[in-house]
């Protein structure tokens, strides 16, 4: 998979070197078409190179996920700030962690203390559980549900 990605930025590359335009759109034009240009040449190469072309249209979906619900968290704290009356119903969360690297654990925590109005505040000792800490807490099961099929879920796509 390694290989593939150097190879895609290769080609994006020699685009930019073509083109003689170095910017961020034209780059991205560059990997997209080296991803394709990859894509139609991969027809003879083994399972785990092909892995590849499966994982980056998931990581492009994930980022777009995420960018959105950073812009919605972004949107409801700063609406609170500017309206007069608090809003806010603060809580913490025992959430339950499917995740199970260090590294996993900590992608996920990161996520969530990007995102404005959460935090996560602790991680159990046998890293089954979460404390997150949410400033917009109306229901628990609601908060956990959108956790483990939103972000958690995207996450686990990506990673395994």
């Amino acid at each position: 998979m390694i290989k593939q990605f150097l190879l895609n930025l290769l080609l994006s590359l020699v685009w930019v070197a073509l083109t003689g335009h170095l910017n961020y759109t034209n780059f991205m034009f560059g990997f997209i078409l080296g991803f394709f240009v990859l894509w139609l040449l991969a027809r003879n190469i083994n399972k785990a190179e092909k892995d590849y072309f499966y994982r980056v249209p998931k990581i492009i979906m994930f980022m777009l996920y995420f960018f959105y619900d950073m812009l919605r968290a972004n949107i409801e704290v700063t609406r609170e700030i500017i309206t007069p009356r608090l809003n806010i119903k603060p809580g913490i969360v025992a959430y339950p962690l499917d995740l199970e690297t260090d590294f996993e654990i900590t992608m996920f925590t990161n996520m969530i203390a990007l995102t404005p109005g959460t935090m996560v505040v602790n991680i159990s000792e046998d890293k089954k559980t979460a404390y997150i800490h949410s400033l917009y807490l109306q229901d628990k099961e609601k908060f956990v549900d959108r956790m483990k099929n939103g972000l958690e879920k995207n996450l686990l796509e990506i990673l395994r």
